[in-house]
Order: structure tokens, then sequence, then C-alpha cells
């Protein structure tokens, strides 16, 4: 029989975050991270105090998986390819929305925050610009992710498909607009939700640059 590998915290939260893939956050716990690894639930305390820390370690590990942006780097193509892999790592771990700006911080998540920062300042960004920019483009691909997570039609559906579906509930002469829309702009245009991330980050970049320009701080 091969060796199983020796428990390890890395390991522990690796295998939490499995579970939290295949279930949702709801079913991380000691024994269900210990069934996974093939252990007892008690062989877990010896290198993590609980459920909090292991949640705690769940939040720090998402922050692995996105790409540090490099501090003299220009400002404007790291924070696009920044905001572009968190948004593929929180669309490939849904349950990471939930719990990385509401547990205690760790060092990948401290080091990320630290990258950020350092790449604005040496770009010029005065403390309190860096504090906005971050801020904004964090709660922009956040809220797109929980959009994008949560629209009303599956994966294997396209978007022509589920717009047909409810078209007959918006008569023009009632919803002119939105026929407008759906007409000009999604119907047999290969219209994807996806496709309009690129455009409103553009739009916060446009502002910051602006706002960079101006600041005296």
């Amino acid at each position: 029989m091969p060796r199983r590998p020796a428990l390890s915290e890395e390991r522990i939260i690796e295998a939490a975050a499995r579970v939290a893939d295949r279930g949702g956050i709801a079913q991380v716990s000691m024994r269900n991270v210990g069934r996974e690894l093939g252990v007892e639930a008690m062989s877990l305390y010896h290198h993590l105090a609980g459920k909090d820390a292991l949640l705690d370690g769940l939040a720090d590990w998402i922050f692995t998986r996105i790409e540090l942006p490099e501090p003299r780097k220009p400002w404007r193509p790291a924070m696009a390819d920044r905001a572009a892999s968190a948004r593929g790592a929180l669309a490939t771990h849904p349950w990471a929305l939930g719990v990385i700006e509401s547990r205690s911080p760790g060092p990948a998540m401290l080091s990320h925050h630290e990258a950020v920062l350092a790449c604005l300042r040496h770009n010029g960004f005065s403390i309190p610009l860096a504090a906005h920019a971050s801020s904004a483009i964090d709660a922009y691909v956040y809220g797109f992710v929980l959009t994008e997570l949560n629209l009303p039609f599956d994966a294997d559906e396209s978007v022509d498909e589920f717009v047909g579906g409810v078209r007959p509930q918006m008569p023009p002469d009632r919803y002119p607009h939105l026929a407008e829309l759906v007409a000009d702009h999604v119907m047999g245009k290969d219209y994807t939700y996806g496709g309009e991330f690129a455009f409103g980050l553009d739009l916060i970049l446009d502002s910051l640059e602006r706002h960079l320009a101006a600041d005296t701080r």
C-alpha cells in the first residue's frame, strides 16, 4: 500500500477548498475535510485550531490563486491583469466571495494588498487615491463575479435561448428600450455578459487616470 502523505496545514486547506468547490462553504467542516483526506477529524486539530482557523486559511488560500502586480510595472496594465486574474479565481471558486473579506487576514492576503498598494504608490498615486483605487477595483470585480455566477440561465444555454424564452414578457410597446437593446445588442450577436467586464473595468481605470493626473497630494 502506498504511504499516505503526512498531514500539514497546506494539505488540509487544499482539501477544504476541494470540499467547498463541490458543495459550497457550508459543507466545510473539520469532519468533512478529514473525510476528504481519509483521516479522522481529530487529526486536523494538530495543525489547525478549529473551523474558524480552517475558514481563515481558505480566505488566505484564494489569494494565492490571484496574480500579484509587479510594484514597478505601469499601474494600468498591472491593475487590469490583476482584476482579470481575480475574476478568474473567484469564478472558479464561487464560495470565496463569501469569505475573502470577512475572515482574519493571512500572509497571502496581506502580501496581495501590499503588492497592489506598492504598484499604485510607485506609479505616483497618493495614499488616499491608492486606497480609493484598490477599493473601487475590488468592488467592481467582486460585484461582477457575483452577478456572473447568478445569471438566470445555465452555462450550456445560450443568451439567445434565454432571451427568446422571456421575450414574450417584454412587449415593445411597454418596454421599448429593453426591446431595442435585445434586438440590436443581444439577439444574434453572440452576446455574453462576460464581455462587459473589460468595458466596465476600463471606465474605472479611465477615471483613475484622470484623478491621478489631477492629484497633487
